[in-house]
């Protein structure tokens, strides 16, 4: 019987930030040997990455678009960042569209027709969102949040930790937004069509999860865009066929 090629995950996790005012973020060097595990135990081959500049950023999706791949692919990126971009380790701006679309159907052949996964833990903004009974019709974000929208390919799906203008929390130990994928990849809602999953992990951050300390009380409301043409099973031990 022929080998199976493995599908393919790639972590990129920034936490120290060279020459420049953004903080270090420990709490996602701690968490980035949790996110290999399961990844790992759901049948990817997983890279793992740490504080990576932006030309080296560039270069692990060039990498990724010259590899054989299973049917998924899958990406977490965690740094400090803005709307539409990440940091690099040196406090450098890499624009989350170019990353999209180095693996598109274009750029990439050995991915076309194969669903691509992208988790973002970053801030998407400085606006601290309060909660529902809370919020007001002030402090918008004044950006625009949907340029960046266009530019995912098709068959991408990309879930962000928080709402545009808004920001992501992380402590010492974890993210919310990690945390919440992290705990429904190690149990059974692994299996769940994406989509569900997805809405699974927006629900228990938003209902959930709470910001202590300086933010006390600060919520959080995860967001996903989906350019799927198909359904996707990423993390279940027993994959549908992508068709």
């Amino acid at each position: 019987m022929a080998h199976q090629i493995k599908s393919r995950a790639v972590i990129i996790v920034n936490y120290e930030f060279h020459g420049s005012q953004l903080r270090p973020r420990p709490g996602a060097r701690r968490e980035a040997d949790r996110l290999f595990r399961a990844l790992a135990n759901c049948n990817y081959a997983v890279q793992l990455h740490f504080d990576l500049t932006a030309e080296e950023i560039k270069n692990v999706y060039e990498e990724e678009r010259h590899a054989d791949h299973g049917d998924y692919f899958v990406s977490i990126l965690s740094s400090h960042g803005e709307e539409g971009i990440i940091y690099d380790c040196n406090g450098e701006m890499v624009e989350l569209a170019s990353i999209f679309q180095a693996l598109s159907s274009d750029s990439c052949p050995n991915l076309a027709g194969k669903p691509k996964i992208f988790f973002v833990q970053a801030c998407r903004g400085h606006n601290i969102d309060h909660g529902v009974q809370l919020q007001t019709d002030s402090g918008d974000p004044q950006m625009d949040c949907f340029s960046h929208y266009l530019s995912i390919p098709e068959d991408t799906a990309v879930m962000f930790a928080s709402s545009p203008g808004y920001a992501a929390f992380i402590n010492r130990w974890e993210s919310m937004f990690l945390k919440a994928l992290l705990d429904l990849l190690e149990g059974e809602e692994r299996h769940l069509e994406l989509s569900r999953l997805m809405t699974r992990i927006s629900r228990q951050v938003a209902f959930h999860a709470e910001a202590r300390g300086q933010h006390r009380g600060g919520k959080e409301m995860p967001c996903f865009v989906s350019k799927m043409l198909q359904e996707a099973y990423p993390f279940s031990s027993q994959r549908r066929a992508v068709r």
